[in-house]
């Protein structure tokens, strides 16, 4: 009699993400920690700059570019160039939308540099102007140069492993799409 059932069972095995890997790939996680980050960061070093010299201080506002934009580099480098088109300024709203509910609530309990002194509620609008703006600038810049380079990565290294039939055959497909 034929044997119905296997004599052995197969494990199947998923590979779940890391949790930095789950973390990278959510839009509103990552936006919102960065808004976070980026506004206490801020209280910090503008608090601290009356006793610093420029250097200090543009050194650790590059420091907050760089971790702003890294982390929007995190997140775009798990899409298609596609999405992005739609995913940077989502981020940047995300972000700016966090970074200014934590200046919110750093005005609440005293801690919001404004200037040389401390933050009011009435100064929280053109707070949310400038840092909209900023953000938003800085947010568009970056990932159109990084679009770019990425494009061009893709054709150089197409090109490197004569792949130039990959290439002619994308091209083609974006023009039927066009």
């Amino acid at each position: 009699m034929p044997s119905y059932f296997p004599r052995q069972s197969v494990a199947w095995k998923l590979e779940e993400p890391s949790a930095f890997r789950k973390l990278s790939l959510s839009l509103v996680e990552m936006a919102a920690i960065t808004g976070v980050v980026m506004r206490l960061y801020r209280a910090v070093v503008v608090a601290n700059a009356a006793e610093t010299g420029w250097l200090y201080l543009g050194g650790t506002f590059a420091l907050g570019a760089i971790f702003l934009l890294g982390m929007l580099t995190l997140h775009l480098g798990n899409f298609p160039i596609r999405r992005w088109l739609w995913r940077a300024p989502a981020f940047a709203a995300i972000a700016i939308a966090a970074e200014m509910l934590t200046s919110l609530a750093l005005i609440a309990i005293g801690r919001e540099p404004y200037g040389s002194g401390r933050a009011d509620y009435h100064e929280w609008l053109p707070m949310l102007r400038d840092t909209a703006l900023l953000r938003s600038a800085e947010i568009a810049v970056f990932a159109l140069v990084l679009a770019g380079v990425v494009q061009i990565m893709r054709v150089i290294l197409l090109k490197k492993e004569d792949r130039e039939h990959t290439l002619d055959a994308v091209a083609d497909a974006n023009t039927r799409e066009a």
